[in-house]
């Protein structure tokens, strides 16, 4: 993948080495931060609930920025600058799509971590794999999940590690367009099964916008190298359910998806590439996606 010619984006935090206390008590504060507030506004003869909600709700120290166009936190971090080179492609991509379509693209924050780190979704660990948090439209992603991707899942390549990130970025553009929380009410009026048919629906629609990135990102930069596409369709079938569930459990439970078979995450990230369209990544008006 040609990605080093590509700008990079100023929308990257970076958490990684900060630590994460689980013992977390009114807006992120440890017990002992508490008392301090307490204290503090009893010498100001205020009351203490005033200062509580004018306190920020992440008990995280300032995050780091990746500086574009150089490594995070002053050091070779090659992983760090791919990351901000394909998120500035996917804000330029979807930015010329929405305006396309009249309305303007909200760029999201990419979060670095290591380990687990808070969100407007609860607290976010390795163990989950990168994830989307609608609440505060940000992306999260400990870069060993890339080691995992390529060891574990036999995934190897840049490309393919690009098609994960593009693909939580569709994430996004569900949201900004509405879709995610149409999906969450019906989930609601749903029992198990539908409720997983519905995330299934809403995984590979992220897949296919993702082809849809690669699409034009591709006709404006020429990213693309021999063996590319392979890449991202090899990671894409890896991490399907039935190929995940198949490799932990020996067997198959199709009612228990969420994400998509290996098959149908490869065809829906295929159609996006083939057509460029997000209108052709509709898989909620399709009988079986």
């Amino acid at each position: 993948m040609r990605w080093r010619q590509s700008r990079r984006s100023a929308n990257v935090e970076d958490r990684r080495g900060m630590s994460v206390g689980r013992g977390v008590a009114v807006g992120g504060l440890g017990g002992v931060g508490l008392l301090v507030v307490v204290v503090i506004a009893l010498l100001l003869g205020v009351d203490p609930t005033q200062l509580l909600q004018q306190m920020p709700s992440d008990s995280l120290p300032p995050s780091a920025s990746v500086e574009p166009g150089g490594p995070a936190s002053g050091a070779a971090d090659e992983g760090a600058d791919f990351v901000s080179a394909v998120l500035a492609e996917t804000e330029d991509t979807w930015s010329e799509i929405f305006a396309s379509r009249g309305t303007r693209y909200q760029a999201p924050t990419l979060v670095l971590f290591s380990g687990a780190t808070r969100s407007a979704c609860g607290l976010g660990e390795a163990a989950m794999g990168p994830f989307y948090c609608p609440g505060d439209h940000k992306v999260y992603i400990d870069l060993a999940f890339f080691d995992e991707l390529r060891s574990r899942f036999r995934a190897p390549g840049d490309f393919a590690q690009a098609y994960v990130i593009a693909h939580e970025i569709g994430h996004h553009v569900q949201n900004l367009l509405g879709i995610s929380d149409q999906v969450r009410r019906l989930q609601g009026r749903a029992d198990e099964a539908g409720a997983n048919a519905l995330s299934v629906r809403l995984e590979l629609q992220a897949d296919c916008l993702a082809g849809v990135w690669a699409y034009h990102a591709d006709r404006s930069l020429s990213i693309l190298e021999p063996g590319d596409l392979e890449e991202a369709l090899n990671a894409a079938s890896a991490i399907g359910d039935d190929r995940i569930q198949r490799q932990s459990r020996g067997y198959v439970v199709p009612d228990s998806f969420t994400h998509g078979s290996s098959a149908q995450r490869v065809r829906w990230f295929r159609q996006g590439f083939a057509s460029g369209n997000m209108d052709e990544c509709d898989t909620f008006s399709v009988p079986e996606p």
